[in-house]
């Protein structure tokens, strides 16, 4: 609850100095707005509202539980495509969802000259266009609950519904889940996933 009282006191201070001030600050409360993580939540990124004004890498580079994810972002070169104007939509692994993959494989995968097999996996993770967690399960229930949905690296990843979770199924048939949905970037949208997602 720590992060709550921190937001609390950024806010008031905000509005403390937007009332000393002549000048009205435009969005407060955008202005303020970041990424918390929650202490009971474990390794799980948590939006508390939208950031505004950064972008998808911004909002992963801000959360301590996306610091894998920033990091193959750098090694695979994709940072600044990713701030880019997209829009895109990422379904971003957590610290946790890394984890899970053999550390051998993976400090491979972050190797120089592993580069482009890793920048292909991270591109399965990326979709052009802002899909909400609403518009992905629009999509499940017009293509009768399951929906092929393509990747920036020329697959498709699957997308079905278990109750009111969102799931991913890859190439090869993994599940991955979408554990916290719909954190907004300027430039798109994030959706957590529990699982590395395989092309």
């Amino acid at each position: 609850m720590k992060s709550m009282k921190i937001a609390l006191i950024s806010t008031m201070s905000a509005l403390s100095l937007a009332a000393c001030s002549n000048e009205t600050p435009a969005d407060p409360v955008a202005a303020d707005t970041e990424i918390v993580q929650d202490e009971t939540a474990g390794d799980t990124m948590v939006a508390q509202a939208p950031v505004g004004d950064q972008t998808i890498v911004g909002l992963a580079q801000n959360n301590p539980q996306a610091s894998t994810l920033v990091s193959a972002l750098t090694a695979a070169g994709l940072v600044e495509t990713l701030n880019g104007a997209g829009p895109f939509t990422v379904f971003a692994p957590s610290n946790d969802a890394f984890a899970k993959v053999d550390k051998a494989t993976l400090d491979g995968l972050m190797k120089p000259e592993s580069k482009g097999k890793l920048g292909d996996i991270l591109k399965y993770h990326v979709v052009s266009g802002n899909l909400k967690s609403g518009d992905i399960a629009q999509l499940i229930t017009a293509a009768k609950g399951m929906a092929s949905i393509k990747t920036l690296n020329g697959g498709s990843l699957k997308a079905s519904m278990d109750g009111d979770k969102i799931i991913l199924t890859d190439a090869k048939g993994n599940k991955s889940t979408v554990t916290a949905p719909d954190m907004i970037g300027s430039n798109g949208t994030i959706h957590v996933v529990d699982t590395v997602v395989m092309p």
